[in-house]
């Protein structure tokens, strides 16, 4: 029997990677769909099938509120952290306090971040601090935007974007990127994420969760930066 998985791309890293046990372990086949936070809900709502979907803990919260969620299934996989990256072996910048972070930011010839519009959780809250830092129209011109976490890591990593800015889970598997650190003080954004079963859905997504939730699969979480 086949599992349909959506999951938002903070945590592809390590789901993507322990997959393939459960499915050598269990024999049911995976199909995963990874994208935005947003993308998914909209498309969970509209109706697409999902055995497990697997979103931040504040749209889960909401779906689970609405009805759409088996009681109980709820799972908890780890926390986010949103940060900044280049290209590895350019030279790091300082971001360490705010003041550092608006020069890196200043400095920086290009800025790839998620677009706010397609749904991704750490696009709409670096829009939200460049306003409250009133830096929106300076750094428009430089702005790179990606559909997805991983496609800004893949800008970075290609050198269309100098600076990358989405969480470092999302860095970490792109081969050629190096994460900086997160966001200074005063402007972290840790974002929570779970993992849940459908209204009306089988055995098959609970067992799932509880193995993305083993302390061996909390191992490979934290090995992606996921806490």
């Amino acid at each position: 029997m086949k599992l349909t998985v959506m999951s938002a791309g903070a945590v592809e890293g390590p789901v993507r990677a322990l997959t393939p046990e459960f499915i050598r372990e269990t024999g049911h086949d995976v199909e995963l769909t990874v994208n935005t936070v947003g993308a998914l809900r909209d498309r969970f709502i509209a109706g697409d099938p999902a055995g497990v979907i697997i979103l931040s803990v504040p749209a889960i919260e909401a779906l689970d509120k609405a009805g759409k969620l088996a009681p109980g299934s709820r799972t908890d996989l780890g926390r986010a952290t949103c940060g900044v990256a280049v290209r590895d072996g350019m030279m790091m910048p300082d971001i360490s306090t705010e003041a550092a972070f608006r020069r890196a930011l200043v400095n920086a010839q290009s800025i790839g971040a998620n677009d706010p519009a397609h749904g991704g959780s750490s696009g709409i809250y670096l829009a939200e601090l460049l306003g409250r830092l009133g830096m929106t129209e300076q750094l428009k011109s430089k702005m790179v935007l990606g559909k997805t976490g991983r496609e800004v890591a893949i800008m970075v990593a290609t050198g269309r974007a100098e600076l990358g800015i989405t969480f470092t889970s999302e860095f970490i598997p792109v081969e050629g990127t190096r994460v900086v650190g997160p966001l200074p003080k005063g402007m972290e954004y840790i974002n929570g994420y779970a993992g849940a079963v459908p209204t009306g859905g089988g055995d098959i997504g609970r067992s799932y969760l509880r193995f993305l939730a083993s302390p061996a699969s909390k191992a490979c979480f934290k090995s992606f930066g996921l806490e």
